[in-house]
């Protein structure tokens, strides 16, 4: 499979494909937004299977790196996927997931259909 443009909930979304460069650098974030640049996205969703081995480890910075590259862009993101095990060995990253959910630009989603509903709501 290969990244896809859909419309959801009346939203342009940027899917990223489960395989792929690894999200692991600001670097990385720069080349996803360039590829999602023609389609204009309101959101990119990318997988969980494309973060980078300590990319949830909050303490390194790099996922508040690329966060920061998403939001400089003014394009949301949304991570899919199960990141229940990460956020059971870490309260701050509990914490970041829980008011990451709360806003507009930055999700943590089990799946498409829970991005779907958040993009309704």
């Amino acid at each position: 499979m290969s990244d896809e443009v859909r419309q959801i909930a009346g939203a342009t979304v940027y899917v990223c494909a489960a395989e792929g460069p690894k999200l692991d650098s600001e670097r990385a974030a720069t080349d996803i937004i360039g590829d999602s640049y023609a389609s204009r996205p309101a959101l990119v969703a990318i997988p969980v299977e494309r973060l980078g081995a300590d990319f949830l480890a909050l303490s390194n910075r790099i996922a508040g790196n690329v966060i920061q590259k998403f939001v400089n862009y003014g394009v949301a993101v949304a991570f899919v996927g199960d990141v229940s095990d990460a956020i059971a060995q870490s309260t701050a990253l509990r914490d970041f997931v829980r008011e990451s959910n709360r806003g507009r630009h930055v999700w943590f989603v089990a799946d498409m259909a829970e991005l779907e509903a958040k993009l309704a709501g």
